[in-house]
């Protein structure tokens, strides 16, 4: 049996930071929005990171499957993407005017993405989000837009629904909500709000949480194509969470259609703060005209982690080596739960796979307890997943941490159906 982790310093910290911090840890990095549970199972500070690990506050080491929820595609501390900012930190950071590191990373990013005729930079993906959304009204002189429900976009106002905690109902008033995949509720809104709709925004394949992530069906990237164009509706694709880790030249080439707006974030810059927004042409003007921007948006450093990590990742292609890293997990993972008479289920692209444990032999499980069980044990053997979200893989991994990875979840898998009884009558 492997030794399980204990987490007294962690939960110590949590306790002095609820005095000072809202929440304690609050958004998806905390116990609350991160649904650890049980919570003991879980550490909620770190303290260092390197390649493929973090370790927590107590000193137990992690091979991290969030990736920090994405960030972290080459691994932790890159030597190439952290030097770049380093040297850069040396010479110029926030100044008054920005460097011209900000054109060449523009440069390198259309050169980059399929879609890309220009690239404009902010620091969050909810601000690449926003900023695109406010393009597409700038451009169309309309205010609805068609989103995907539970599709995710952020955290502003317009991204959530109306009754979530301090969004007010006009912020959400011109949001039209269609399931993922159906196209035919796009023609309804599009005949119905002719004229109106500024915007169709949606991340490039669905993941959504707690839920099986849905690939496009046959055709279905292509009709919304059709309907934006014939509509005069801006079709935006939030390419945040997936970029990069589908295709160099974006998710919506990896899915064979052309955006018009393309959201990046998460894997631009390997952890720096930086994001994107591209565009084509045609919107350049309306881009110009939105006042959007930020204090530290021009920041020189982060950009040039995001030239280095870019470059990096088209010389040694990163997003197959994330797909196979993917791939390798699927299989071991699904051969260990086949042994143990889990009805175990992945979801989604192998670089960003979504896990869910439905139930053990005869008996299911819609409660999903045996997986957050499974997940709990995971993390407390040095394997951090959450229960709730999609995962990340990145190009730090090695078959070693894979093999480590595999016995982890044989070990908890063992556990879970041992205590499947104890766990299932919680329900």
């Amino acid at each position: 049996m492997m030794k399980t982790y204990e987490h007294t310093k962690s939960h110590e910290w949590y306790e002095r930071a609820v005095e000072v911090i809202p929440g304690g840890v609050y958004g998806h990095l905390g116990p609350a929005e991160g649904c650890f549970m049980p919570i003991s199972a879980y550490p909620l500070f770190a303290s260092k990171a390197q390649g493929a690990y973090f370790w927590d506050v107590d000193g137990n080491k992690y091979v991290d499957l969030m990736c920090a929820y994405g960030p972290m595609v080459l691994g932790y501390n890159d030597p190439d993407v952290d030097k770049a900012a380093a040297e850069q930190a040396k010479i110029l950071n926030c100044a008054v005017q920005p460097g011209t590191l900000m054109v060449d990373l523009a440069e390198l990013m259309v050169d980059t993405v399929d879609m890309a005729d220009w690239a404009f930079f902010a620091k969050n993906g909810g601000d690449a989000t926003n900023y695109a959304l406010m393009v597409a009204r700038a451009a169309t002189g309309r205010d609805k837009f068609i989103a995907v429900n539970g599709g995710y976009h952020g955290v502003i106002g317009w991204t959530q629904g109306w009754g979530a905690p301090g969004v007010g109902k006009k912020e959400v008033e011109d949001k039209l909500l269609v399931d993922w995949g159906d196209t035919a509720a796009v023609e309804r809104l599009a005949a119905e709000y002719k004229g109106e709709i500024a915007a169709f925004i949606a991340t490039p394949y669905h993941h959504p949480v707690f839920e099986d992530s849905i690939l496009p069906p046959a055709g279905y990237w292509n009709k919304i194509r059709s309907i934006c164009d014939r509509e005069g509706i801006v079709l935006i694709v939030d390419d945040v969470r997936c970029g990069w880790r589908l295709d160099m030249k974006g998710s919506d080439y990896h899915y064979g259609f052309k955006a018009d707006l393309e959201c990046f974030c998460k894997a631009i810059a390997n952890g720096h703060n930086i994001s994107a927004v591209t565009g084509i042409e045609s919107l350049k003007d309306a881009a110009a005209s939105v006042m959007c921007t930020g204090s530290y948006w021009m920041s020189a450093p982060p950009m040039a982690a995001a030239i280095a990590c870019i470059t990096k990742m088209r010389e040694i292609d990163a997003p197959k080596i994330c797909h196979d890293h993917g791939v390798k997990i699927i299989e071991r993972l699904t051969e260990i739960a086949k042994h143990h008479g889990f009805d175990y289920r992945f979801s989604g692209e192998p670089a960003l796979f979504f896990h869910q444990i439905r139930g053990l032999e005869d008996k299911a499980d819609p409660n999903l307890l045996l997986h957050q069980a499974f997940v709990g044990e995971c993390v407390k053997r040095g394997v951090f997943m959450t229960n709730h979200h999609n995962h990340f893989t990145n190009t730090a991994l090695t078959d070693k941490d894979i093999d480590f990875i595999a016995d982890v979840a044989d070990e908890a898998m063992g556990v879970v159906k041992n205590k499947s009884r104890e766990i299932l009558a919680q329900a």
